[in-house]
């Protein structure tokens, strides 16, 4: 009983309050709503407001969340979660750190990936004449709810989404760009391997991994699983991925601060 307490305790600070992601889901969709072009998410025709729900007590979302992914496979629980509103992840925005990005240009163009994108709010944003965005998503319930916002985005010809386990996934081209937010830390830790080693076969030669790091603690079970660097480079560099940059100095969700950063990958490439 005292674990599950502490856990739940602990989950409230990874996944922020529901009042919090409720009021920001609120701002996200008035300015979609707006018609003053905004670069974060490239969208400047009127959206109508996305009806909301009253907001499930944090300790039975914790709760429902271990039930369900501790008692179903992976491709059935998540979309289970999906369809009861269970999704304490989804920060009902785009991601700080991305808006950012994008306003400093300091994004790749090209193909794009994001595993694991849920409402597509970072595929939106991150869709440009430049950069063609795929979301992909284990859960079609996550997906149809990401397809509404795509449709009201002026860059909705740049935006796929495609419904599929990350594992088995096998686009015909690579990608120049995937990031990962919150799904790295959703697998359980025995897939990590085989997530580094799909990472590598998705990604271009040339291309680049972005990482959001979270959350970055110590404690026991999941999901979330806790992370760390070493985590990800003890997975990542034997598949020839490097770290070039690791950013703790990054804008967050208030729940969040300080408890996850931003590292850059990318694959060495042999000079002949």
């Amino acid at each position: 009983m005292l674990k599950n307490l502490v856990f739940q305790n602990r989950a409230h600070v990874f996944f922020g309050s529901a009042s919090a992601f409720q009021s920001r889901r609120h701002s996200f969709c008035k300015t979609m709503s707006s018609t003053n072009p905004d670069p974060t998410h490239g969208i400047d025709t009127p959206m109508e407001p996305i009806e909301t729900k009253p907001p499930v007590p944090r300790s039975v979302m914790v709760s429902r969340l271990r039930e369900i992914t501790g008692a179903q496979p992976m491709d059935t629980a998540w979309e289970q979660l999906w369809k009861e509103g269970i999704t304490p992840w989804d920060a009902q925005g785009v991601t700080p750190a991305i808006t950012t990005l994008l306003k400093q240009n300091k994004l790749r163009e090209g193909k794009v990936l994001v595993p694991g994108c849920g409402s597509g709010y970072d595929v939106v944003a991150m869709a440009s004449p430049t950069r063609r965005v795929t979301g992909l998503d284990i859960s079609k319930t996550a997906l149809e709810q990401a397809q509404l916002f795509a449709e009201k985005s002026p860059n909705a010809e740049f935006i796929e989404f495609q419904n599929a386990d990350f594992f088995s996934f096998a686009p015909p081209s690579k990608f120049d760009l995937v990031f990962d937010y919150t799904f790295f830390c959703a697998l359980e830790p025995s897939l990590r391997e085989q997530w580094a080693e799909k990472m590598a076969e998705l990604l271009a030669l040339d291309g680049e991994l972005i990482t959001l790091m979270f959350p970055l603690d110590e404690h026991d079970g999941g999901p979330p699983y806790s992370v760390s660097l070493e985590a990800y480079e003890n997975v990542l560099r034997p598949h020839g991925f490097h770290l070039t940059s690791c950013d703790a100095e990054i804008p967050s969700v208030e729940s969040r601060k300080g408890m996850e950063k931003l590292a850059r990958w990318e694959r060495a490439i042999s000079k002949a």
